[in-house]
């Protein structure tokens, strides 16, 4: 928008320009030589004005990559944060998981030896009325 914008100030000051030397009572050499003149001022003016904004437009492109670079590197910074906090969640994760399955285990463990402590003995009780039914 810039650019053309400094396109139609210099377009119509070459435009503006003509036009007043064209209409301006000089002779035909006076009138040359001021169209010259006049022309090669705004040359340079044109010049200056792209060396200010090569100059802009420099500094714009590496404000723009240094904004860039710092989103990119606070990016990566929460990404691995975030990653941490993952890994610390699971780990911990895995820790009660194992607790609470070791502690089940136990508690698995236990009950089956009482069941199988009661089954023996209710087989024990069984030969032994068994055998006491058989003495009669």
């Amino acid at each position: 928008m810039a650019k053309g914008l400094m396109l139609g100030f210099l377009t119509g000051g070459i435009v503006g320009a003509v036009v007043a030397l064209l209409y301006a009572p000089k002779p035909g050499r006076e009138l040359r030589k001021d169209i010259k003149n006049r022309k090669d001022e705004f040359l340079d003016d044109t010049s200056e004005y792209m060396k200010i904004a090569k100059y802009k437009a420099g500094d714009l492109i590496n404000e723009g990559k240094k904004k860039s670079e710092q989103i990119i590197k606070e990016a990566k910074e929460k990404a691995n944060t975030l990653l941490e906090d993952a890994s610390s969640i699971l780990s911990d994760a895995k820790t009660k998981a194992s607790e609470k399955f070791g502690t089940t285990k136990d508690k698995i463990s236990v009950e089956t030896d009482r069941i199988k402590d009661a089954f023996k003995a209710g087989i024990d009780a069984y030969k032994e009325e068994k055998s006491k039914g058989s003495e009669i």
